[in-house]
């Protein structure tokens, strides 16, 4: 059950206004993995891309141990903005999980040439089993892609 104080912060954080979304974010990730099924709700039915933008954003460092993180992924791979699309891009490729692979295949042929590179990316990263292919995508070894303090090794 969620508490009236977390139900409020989260919709608080349907605002256009980034500081807002900042300074609500301050106080949600403090949380760990507990806002992510209210975000997920939200994520479903803000109409901002840049709320929707944000809540992808947070939910990629949860992306392998929440299924609600796992989730805004998916969603995030179908939406209108290319900014959605990368960052849903994110979320997946971070997990690492093979049941990511059917709802990216469709991405290899988007109108959006961006989409299309940041979908075999996530492809990529999630076959080699290395999330830091999605950022070094030519796999030189020089890019990594720290989200967790586990991903300096």
């Amino acid at each position: 059950m969620y508490d009236a104080d977390l139900l409020a912060l989260v919709a608080s954080f349907n605002s256009k206004d980034p500081s807002i979304r900042d300074a609500v974010w301050q106080q949600l990730g403090e949380l760990s993995e507990r806002p992510l099924p209210l975000l997920e709700q939200l994520f479903h039915t803000a109409k901002l891309k840049d709320v929707r933008r944000d809540i992808a954003f947070h939910a990629i460092r949860h992306a392998r141990t929440n299924e609600s993180a796992f989730r805004i992924g998916l969603a995030a791979i179908t939406d209108k903005s290319t900014i959605v699309r990368y960052r849903g891009c994110c979320v997946l490729a971070y997990s690492l999980r093979h049941d990511a692979l059917p709802a990216l295949q469709p991405l290899l042929r988007h109108p959006d040439a961006k989409t299309v590179d940041d979908a075999k990316a996530a492809i990529d990263a999630i076959e080699s089993r290395n999330h830091h292919f999605f950022v070094d995508r030519q796999h030189s070894g020089r890019l990594l892609w720290e989200v967790n303090p586990t991903d300096r090794q």
